[in-house]
């Protein structure tokens, strides 16, 4: 039931790809962020940046005019150029710990989120929806792929890998150590044998991009109301994706860490967490979880193992089972006293290869009181919580692969 649309891309030429690409603006410090603009004049975070030249920030409708500017700039000059037909684009990633992602970079329809056929597992936040849409109503494309998952499919799965054995139309390693590759699929009837597939599919899911994926749903319900000939076939009808198989997703979790322990000292906070967990002082000994619910824990110089105690804890639905949620439920809200995720200043989120190490040295700094770790959330977890219409708390699921802006560009 899921459609998949080829499109013409607007894509860097070849020699400038590896220039163009970037991450996505908020992943960059301000001096990383200033560093590549002053060095390369060619990078996409000149476009959504445009106040950069003038040594000036700028936001609202004004910013948003001339990161239209500079994009029709970037056109003129010969640094992008348009597909002559459309085609599907098949896109891999091979990470610096060399796991690879192989997709297909398309348009999804913006019927099929609002016939919940693409299914969501976060809250959006309304502000951030409305202001996003102003953005993409005035620059008029898409630049960041949402990344969808699909069940992996065979069919599929031997069309990417017959792309992959011709010559790619690019080829290049940016300084993260992560080697993207892109080819072009513009042959009818291979098109048409992966539309029969998704054709097939019943649900796809965001994995990353949420409010991407509202803020262009929201773009074309406006433009749908405002055009009295509206067909279905306009281009604000669609929104740029990356459908990248359930196998090839990669799935981290997000660290908890927290500034006090809600007026309570180091007993009686231990005390409390007895009425919901075994605990196991381990010392200076780092401990990871072992399996689902449970938890190590960071707190006074030393680490603790936390098995939840099933009778103090009840599993009704897919997001009782998830242990983000089992954390807030039983440690952060009842205990330290956290009900607002999303803007208590007490907690602090953290994502790193080492992660018991970066927990260890946020509370030996003397900023946090004490720091959880968690195993990942598991895509089936993510599956059933978006089937049964419920989401996530914030940062529950650090997600791999971060797409590249830039690379591909659809307008509408």
């Amino acid at each position: 039931m899921t459609k998949i649309i080829p499109f013409k891309a607007v894509r860097p030429t070849r020699s400038k790809v590896g220039l163009v690409a970037s991450r996505s603006y908020e992943s960059y410090t301000d001096e990383e962020r200033d560093s590549r603009m002053h060095y390369n004049p060619f990078s996409f975070l000149h476009i959504i940046n445009p106040g950069f030249k003038y040594d000036h920030v700028i936001k609202g409708s004004e910013r948003y005019n001339l990161v239209k500017n500079r994009y029709l700039e970037f056109k003129e000059d010969g640094v992008f150029l348009q597909d002559e037909k459309p085609s599907l684009y098949v896109y891999k990633i091979v990470n610096r710990d060399k796991f690879e992602f192989s997709g297909i970079i398309a348009l999804a329809h913006a019927e099929d989120y609002e016939n919940n056929l693409i299914k969501k597992h976060e809250d959006t936040i309304s502000d951030r929806e409305e202001t996003f849409k102003t953005y993409l109503k005035t620059v008029g494309f898409n630049a960041e792929p949402v990344l969808l998952t699909y069940p992996d499919n065979d069919v599929i799965s031997t069309v990417i890998k017959n792309a992959q054995e011709s010559f790619p139309e690019y080829e290049f390693t940016m300084t993260y150590r992560d080697t993207h590759y892109l080819w072009k699929i513009d042959n009818p009837e291979t098109i048409a044998t992966i539309q029969q597939e998704f054709s097939n599919t019943k649900y796809v899911y965001i994995a990353d991009g949420h409010h991407r994926c509202a803020s262009s749903f929201l773009l074309y319900q406006d433009k749908k109301t405002h055009n009295p000939n509206h067909c279905g076939n306009e281009p604000y009808n669609f929104f740029m994706c990356y459908f990248l198989p359930e196998s090839h997703l990669k799935i981290h979790e997000f660290n908890r860490v927290v500034r006090d322990l809600n007026g309570l000292n180091k007993e009686a906070f231990l005390v409390k967490l007895d009425g919901f967990y075994k605990i196991e002082n381990r010392g200076t000994t780092p401990y990871h979880p072992e399996s689902a619910h449970q938890f190590s824990m960071y707190l006074d110089g030393e680490f603790y193992a936390l098995v939840l105690r099933k009778s103090a804890y009840a599993f009704n639905t897919s997001l009782d089972e998830l242990d983000a949620y089992v954390l807030y439920k039983t440690i952060l809200q009842p205990i330290l006293g956290i009900e607002d995720l999303k803007n208590s200043n007490r907690i602090d989120y953290s994502n790193a290869k080492n992660e018991l190490i970066n927990i260890k040295s946020l509370v030996d700094s003397g900023e946090f009181k004490v720091g959880f770790n968690m195993r990942p959330a598991t895509i089936d977890q993510l599956k059933n919580i978006a089937n049964e219409g419920l989401t996530m708390p914030p940062k529950s699921t650090y997600i791999l692969p971060k797409l590249r802006s830039g690379l591909t560009i659809y307008e509408y």
